[in-house]
């Protein structure tokens, strides 16, 4: 029983925090709303028995990601772009496809809905960690790569031309 009101705390938390960013008009504010939404992400990992997934999502996406859309926002932001208008025309045309997709998704979880974990939840971390270093070292260095050639491009395409 506290483990369903954990997990549909932290739904609720991750939830909330998705609707924020959506919703708020201050992109400062938004920016935090992410990382209140990836922290409760991070906790229906948790509650999942992820263990791996929780402290990478809490590691890379909480005190990284979020960190440093903070970080770009308050320093790259001029004033008058922190309050942009969160609707535009095509709200209309956005809530039917939130609609369609919500309508599908909980359809596909009626397929697993009467589903329950047979084995509890073990530790993970180990076994992914034995496949990173052994199996999957040599993609997992070529999505390294990939994700540094991004991060240069991106760097480069940013930079301010100044002649």
């Amino acid at each position: 029983m506290i483990e369903a009101i954990a997990f549909y705390g932290m739904a609720a938390v991750a939830l909330t925090g998705a609707v924020l960013v959506v919703s708020l008009r201050n992109t400062v504010h938004s920016a935090l709303a992410l990382g209140l939404s990836l922290s409760g992400v991070a906790g229906l990992f948790a509650c999942l028995g992820a263990d791996f997934l929780f402290a990478g999502q809490l590691l890379i996406y909480v005190g990284g990601i979020a960190i440093l859309i903070v970080f770009v926002v308050m320093l790259l932001g001029r004033t008058s772009d922190l309050h942009l208008r969160q609707v535009n025309q095509q709200w209309a045309a956005a809530l039917l496809v939130c609609a369609i997709t919500g309508a599908g998704l909980w359809r596909l979880g009626g397929l697993y809905r009467h589903a329950s974990a047979l084995v509890p939840a073990a530790a993970t971390t180990r076994a992914i960690g034995l496949l990173m270093l052994g199996d999957y070292a040599v993609p997992f260095e070529v999505i390294s790569l990939v994700l540094l050639a991004a991060l240069l491009g991106a760097v480069f395409f940013s930079r301010k031309d100044i002649s």
